[in-house]
């Protein structure tokens, strides 16, 4: 085996000596953290049990005439549906992540509009005439059949604010109807025993919406009704639910949290406790899937809130039952995945994109933060939800905030628990994701960095798109999307857990390495703010000895000023990855040691400066960021068995 590069071996020895293990948080250190955002009872706790306050809430629309209007175009939304919209059990539902455009992978436009009978294609705002194909169809058919579930809460709450009890008989004959068929759906092959869903995440995601029914209705109905729906429904989906997903995963969070909802509502108490303290239950969930900095262990911030949804959708209902001081400790955790990317945000609030979210999530979400006051009171929160008119705020109006609303400051954080990092020096913030700590949701992208110098993105990870999308496989989860070093065109294998050498915040230097970074490859990088200068030096070396295609992506999210010596190329795709055919207008050029290019990034005019020893080629391209955005990249590329990439990045000051 080849020897490590010189710079691994004389810093290793740090990484060795920083090694430490956090103790498991207590209830009183979880509940501490992030204080300045919390709103805490009159006995310290920062979370509270939901209330259904239905009196209230007719007084409310009785007095308000903002409450009376809401409530007039809540009944004709429902009511619409009910006389329109039916689900058939021909209909087989299909795979959310599959309703996307085939011409850019950006997700298509969804109308209750039935296709092929109202419609006659699909479309996006960069698609305007798609075709209807099955896949697309039973896309369709998910976004219509959880629509359908939301709607039979929201009529079973208005049965319960209006008494109008054909409100809850709907909403009731919808549950017979699902009861009745559900074994007439067949199962579907990827994920084992999914009948009205195409996976058994969905099935607990609307899960949520059916328990709910069922609370709110149940006494409009004999007891034989509702233990019917129990036999023929309710039951067989939790026994699906408890039988997948057996492992720290954010669907398993989703399953146990659905079927402890049930439980609930059934008065079910060693159901509840399978799902709360059985082998990956609740319980073992947040123990192991939320680290020590507050961070979902599958790493995409969008899980971090996913998960997130999902405790609050029991924690809700676990209030109105008076269970919550059984999950306490599971509350005070899961306000602080809800709260952690705040610290993390980017000056335009936007947050790291680390592993395959859908998208770039921003910070703070208020929208989101005001959906969860009923369980997490938050300053943020609380501001928000005051001026809303939903059912929250009708039957559970927020309290008022005991402090005020401060959003707090970004600093420097290395977060050795999830292989994460981050710099706040002068002008630049810099975010480092240097390994990963499980398969779920990775990408080729360890050693990849987002930076922003001053309000100005100057790269970011974009995440990816529809998982069904070819985008998704081919190019978004692979290396050449980030800004990484490769290997014949190859980032990482993805997980592998990464070594942060040296942090320093005062000297805004991080220092990380990737010794498995593939079987034939291992990789490091130097991030150092120097001078007022970003300098970025990518070490990759092969492991077999031989020369390779060593190389390094970079992208801007701006504009470059390419010098005149770049000339178009129409074999940039040969004998590499696939990723590489979706990089667009490509050019490139000859160097030798070194090449600077002037780029713009909002206000920021950034000379970019490539140095590699020798002789080397850089490409440019037009390449995928967020679908249907674009930006551009750069690919550098030297033919040895270790190559060295530095990379400084150094605003220009224009002077009048």
């Amino acid at each position: 085996m080849s020897r490590l590069p010189r710079f691994i071996l004389s810093l290793i020895f740090l990484s060795l000596l920083s090694l430490h293990t956090q103790a498991a948080a207590t209830l009183s250190d979880a509940e501490k953290s992030f204080a300045e955002i919390k709103v805490y009872s009159a006995d310290g706790k920062p979370w509270r049990d939901a209330q259904e306050d239905w009196d209230g809430a007719k007084k409310r629309i009785a007095t308000d005439d903002h409450w009376k209007r809401w409530l007039e175009h809540e009944q004709a939304a429902v009511d619409k549906w009910m006389s329109k919209q039916s689900d058939r059990v021909s209909w087989v539902c299909g795979w959310a992540h599959d309703f996307i455009s085939p011409k850019d992978g950006a997700y298509l436009t969804w109308t209750s509009e039935i296709p092929e009978e109202d419609v006659s294609f699909f479309h996006s705002p960069s698609d305007p005439h798609v075709e209807i194909t099955p896949k697309l169809m039973a896309a369709w058919v998910y976004d219509f059949r959880y629509t359908h579930a939301q709607m039979m809460y929201r009529s079973a709450r208005l049965y319960k604010l209006t008494g109008n009890k054909r409100y809850a008989e709907w909403s009731a004959a919808q549950l017979d109807f699902y009861s009745k068929h559900y074994y007439e759906w067949q199962t579907h092959k990827k994920e084992s025993g999914a009948r009205l869903y195409w996976q058994t995440l969905d099935e607990a995601t609307s899960g949520f919406q059916y328990i709910n029914t069922v609370r709110l209705i149940e006494e409009t109905v004999d007891p034989a009704r509702k233990q019917y729906w129990w036999d023929h429904f309710f039951k067989p989906e939790a026994d699906l639910l408890n039988s997948e997903f057996l492992k720290i995963h954010n669907i398993a969070n989703w399953h146990r949290c659905c079927v402890a909802a049930f439980a609930l509502v059934y008065h079910d108490d060693n159901l509840w406790h399978k799902a709360i303290d059985g082998q990956f239950g609740l319980r073992e969930q947040i123990a192991k899937g939320i680290t020590d900095d507050y961070l979902w262990y599958e790493q995409s911030f969008h899980y971090n809130e996913y998960v997130v949804e999902a405790l609050r959708n029991l924690f809700e209902i676990a209030g109105l039952y008076h269970r919550t001081d059984d999950i306490a400790l599971e509350i005070a955790k899961g306000e602080n995945l809800m709260l952690s990317p705040i610290y993390l945000r980017f000056p335009n609030n936007t947050v790291p994109n680390p592993a395959d979210g859908t998208g770039v999530e921003t910070a703070p979400h208020r929208s989101f933060l005001a959906s969860t006051y009923r369980v997490f009171p938050t300053t943020l929160g609380l501001d928000t939800a005051k001026e809303e008119y939903n059912w929250n705020t009708l039957i559970d109006p927020p309290q008022e905030s005991s402090k005020p609303n401060i959003i707090p400051a970004v600093t420097s954080r290395n977060m050795a628990a999830s292989n994460m990092a981050m710099i706040r020096k002068g002008p630049w913030q810099i975010f480092l994701h240097y390994g990963q700590l499980t398969q779920s949701h990775s990408q080729a992208e360890a050693l990849n960095y987002s930076v922003f110098y001053g309000n100005d993105d100057i790269t970011h990870d974009p995440g990816t798109t529809g998982y069904g999308s070819l985008y998704h496989k081919e190019y978004f989860t692979l290396g050449l999307n980030h800004n990484v070093p490769l290997i014949d065109g190859n980032g990482e294998i993805p997980p592998q857990k990464g070594h942060l050498l040296k942090y320093s915040a005062e000297e805004g230097t991080m220092i990380a390495m990737q010794p498995k970074y593939r079987p034939n490859a291992i990789a490091g990088r130097t991030l150092a703010i120097t001078g007022g200068s970003l300098v970025d030096v990518a070490q990759i070396k092969s492991r077999d000895g031989t020369p390779h295609a060593l190389g390094l992506a970079f992208h801007i999210e701006g504009k470059a000023d390419l010098p005149s010596q770049f000339t178009p190329v129409a074999n940039f795709t040969e004998n590499k990855p696939v990723s590489f055919k979706y990089w667009k207008s490509v050019k490139a050029t000859e160097c030798k040691d070194e090449i600077s290019i002037m780029t713009q990034c909002g206000k920021t005019r950034m000379k970019v400066t490539f140095k590699v020893k020798g002789q080397f080629k850089i490409w440019h391209a037009i390449t995928p960021d967020t679908p249907p955005k674009l930006r551009e990249g750069f690919y550098l590329e030297t033919y040895s068995n270790e190559a060295t990439f530095m990379t400084i990045l150094t605003p220009v000051v224009e002077h009048s």
